[in-house]
């Protein structure tokens, strides 16, 4: 697919359209609802509703992460900058680059920074991003992607020396061989010399990472119900979401937070879209997203298995959130 123009410096190249997103919610329903046990992808969380559900919990005091991931590139993005001498900043599950403004000020104070690739499912989030990016960076290409990085790492444009984001933990949400399977497909893009920037959440007191996950206020249980809301709207969906209660659980053989929907009292729904009548039993549970956490060593370990050089894991003050910097040799 042809990129297309996004501005005056900057294109957007559309590999994930609303159809395609479409039947991709059609088939994940029709997986998930009929398998054993049922679940549903955490992908299906983020509509608008559920994006600014997720901003909300970003400021919620149980939920550490992306205060101690910022914390870190506020410390840390001029050294990375010099450390790296990227060109081109290539951001996955960019949305607003919130937090990769900090990398960009740092390659931008560097004098390196030619290139800013942003690369979303939300082509929307784009449209308003890409712009709002080349007027803050003057000179600077912004050629934005639209794609799923499960599907379209084989397209990412990399040219110069790249350093990539992956921040926010997402890595976590993804089970070990989905995991090997993602990073040895970006490795497999990557040139000698470009780097990733890796975000991670550690292991620690499982008693704080349930309750990054179950805040009191209940912002995350609404979260974790909104899928519920999505397939009701996008798949003319009858689902009572008032009568799912959140669950969370710590798994400590499997090192990571579970999250699911539990059915309160026996329920029928059906999906008109896709003809299907769903039956959820009695305390049935609906898994909707891990949330895996890692030790510094296993996160050495996981990058140097597809070929990337760990060069400095590096930590907020607390010792909670990791942020990794790889090289690719």
């Amino acid at each position: 697919m042809t990129a297309q123009p996004l501005g005056e410096r900057g294109t957007i190249d559309v590999h994930l359209t609303a159809e395609d997103l479409a039947t991709a919610l059609r088939r994940d329903a029709l997986d998930g609802l009929t398998s054993t046990p049922k679940h549903l992808p955490p992908k299906w969380f983020y509509d608008e509703r559920g994006s600014q559900l997720f901003d909300d919990i970003t400021r919620l005091e149980e939920y550490y992460p992306t205060r101690r991931e910022t914390e870190i590139l506020q410390r840390e993005a001029p050294a990375i900058a010099a450390c790296t001498g990227a060109t081109t900043l290539l951001e996955l599950g960019s949305g607003t680059s919130t937090k990769t403004k900090l990398l960009l000020d740092g390659l931008a104070g560097a004098g390196t920074l030619e290139r800013i690739v942003p690369f979303d499912v939300c082509e929307a989030v784009l449209l308003t991003a890409g712009p709002e990016l080349a007027a803050r960076y003057p000179g600077v290409r912004v050629d934005a992607v639209v794609g799923d990085f499960e599907r379209h790492l084989g397209r990412l444009p990399m040219e110069g020396t790249t350093l990539v984001a992956f921040l926010g933990g997402t890595i976590g949400n993804l089970v070990p061989a989905d995991r090997a399977k993602f990073l040895q497909e970006l490795a497999d893009q990557m040139a000698p010399g470009d780097w990733l920037l890796l975000g991670t959440d550690l292991v620690k007191d499982p008693a704080r990472l349930v309750a990054a996950y179950d805040d009191v206020a209940g912002v995350t249980a609404e979260f974790n119900r909104n899928v519920l809301h999505v397939l009701n709207r996008e798949l003319d969906g009858d689902f009572a979401p008032e009568r799912f209660t959140h669950l969370v659980r710590w798994d400590p053989e499997q090192q990571w937070i579970e999250m699911h929907l539990r059915a309160d009292g026996d329920q029928q729904a059906r999906l008109g879209v896709i003809d299907l009548d769903v039956h959820v039993a009695d305390d049935e549970m609906i898994h909707t997203e891990i949330s895996a956490k890692f030790t510094r060593a296993q996160v050495g370990a996981e990058l140097a298995a597809v070929g990337l050089e760990l060069d400095q894991l590096l930590t907020d003050a607390a010792g909670d959130f990791a942020v990794s910097l790889a090289r690719k040799g």
